[in-house]
């Protein structure tokens, strides 16, 4: 019969060995790869102001309601990046009703201009993970009479912004057509100020 020490001893080299391949050299290799082959994307594609300072991330969403600048979609976590997901509600569900309803007077109040009948989906709903930082060019096409009537761009010249900032398809088959907000929003603040 084998003694305890014996038995244990395998067994707690083994632990060790596996918690420092998994825990701290594969982490490591991953990380130190994606910094020499991808750094801005390893770095959270995080995007600077001309101070140099963090103001974003291409990745997350954040909610604009000053009314010169491009609206994105509604989230259920408030952007919040350090959890993603949205409640989970069916058409039906009264919470769902009402937040859709609040945020159709809001857009109703925004830009009256734009029916209620013509508002993009996108605008009144949240993604799946509630971190979403792109809207559909519909949508940010839809806005382009209140930003004109803000900042003194012509609709002209909000359009073009708009198809400069819209990414097509992944791969040119995968996904939808999009426009990232906040890169839309930076170059209309540089115009406006």
């Amino acid at each position: 019969m084998e003694s305890k020490q014996s038995v244990l001893s395998p067994i707690i080299r083994t632990s060790f060995v596996i918690m420092l391949l998994c825990g701290l050299l594969y982490p490591l290799t991953v990380t130190g790869i994606a910094q020499v082959i991808m750094p801005d994307k390893a770095d959270g594609s995080l995007v600077y102001n001309e101070e140099k300072e963090v103001i974003g991330s291409e990745l997350i969403g954040q909610s604009f309601k000053n009314p010169k600048l491009f609206h994105g979609r509604i989230s259920s976590i408030e952007y919040n990046g350090a959890g993603s997901g949205s409640n989970n509600y069916a058409p039906s569900n009264e919470d769902m009703i009402m937040r859709t309803e609040d945020s159709l007077k809001a857009w109703t109040k925004d830009n009256p201009e734009t029916p209620v009948s013509e508002v993009p989906i996108d605008l009144v709903t949240n993604s799946g993970s509630g971190l979403d930082p792109h809207i559909s060019p519909e949508a940010a096409l839809a806005q382009v009479n209140r930003l004109s009537k803000a900042t003194g761009i012509s609709k002209q010249e909000l359009t073009s912004l708009i198809k400069k900032y819209t990414e097509g398809r992944e791969l040119g088959l995968f996904g939808e057509e999009r426009v990232n907000v906040l890169m839309l929003n930076l170059d209309i603040m540089k115009k406006a100020s």
